[in-house]
């Protein structure tokens, strides 16, 4: 999920900085520490904005740089487990397919696409099942539910499991062909008095 958090951090400010107005000079270097870092408790860092200076800069001796403590707002993403999300299969490969969830790409094993047995056809390079137009293969939309996180520093690191195996879930397609099951209406009983 996306979230907008505000943090606060205290910055130095370099001497080369000094010409420029501060307030762009800081969000200038708190965009180049943070955009696009990955933090366990927070997730991955999109965008910072609105950084504001709280108070004067304090110089230290010997240092030719100036300290500021700032307060700025920071988009972030964190997939956590049993969010649902509409996707879009991004590659497939025999083991399953990867799929991309916000800024991420989740894997999706062959066994968590459906209650079907699904195999890799290497002709079509799709995942393909013996049920009819039950086929999954590069660039289709589908809403799938994340099984597992484990966030590391890196993207490459971080690795996300998805599953389709839930009622509700699965291809845009199969989940529009599904009709809701009619409801059963309960015959009435009439009360005779005497």
């Amino acid at each position: 999920m996306y979230y907008i958090r505000t943090i606060q951090d205290r910055i130095r400010l370099p001497p080369s900085s000094f010409a420029s107005e501060a307030s762009d000079a800081v969000l200038r270097i708190l965009r180049e520490r943070y955009e696009s870092r990955i933090f366990k408790e927070m997730g991955i860092i999109l965008s910072i904005n609105n950084a504001e200076l709280l108070g004067d800069g304090i110089v230290i001796p010997g240092d030719g740089g100036a300290y500021y403590t700032v307060q700025f707002e920071a988009l972030t993403f964190l997939p956590v487990v049993n969010e649902v999300f509409p996707a879009e299969i991004k590659e497939i490969l025999e083991f399953g397919a990867f799929a991309s969830i916000g800024p991420f790409q989740g894997l999706l094993h062959i066994s968590q696409i459906g209650k079907d047995k699904y195999f890799f056809d290497k002709k079509s390079r799709g995942l393909n099942t013996k049920t009819p137009n039950r086929n999954i293969k590069r660039s289709d939309g589908i809403l799938v539910k994340v099984s597992t996180v484990s966030l590391k520093y890196t993207s490459s690191d971080t690795k996300i499991g998805l599953t389709m195996r839930p009622d509700g879930l699965g291809k845009m397609d199969w989940i529009s062909e599904k009709k809701p099951a009619p409801i059963k209406k309960e015959k009435e009983s009439k009360e005779v008095t005497k």
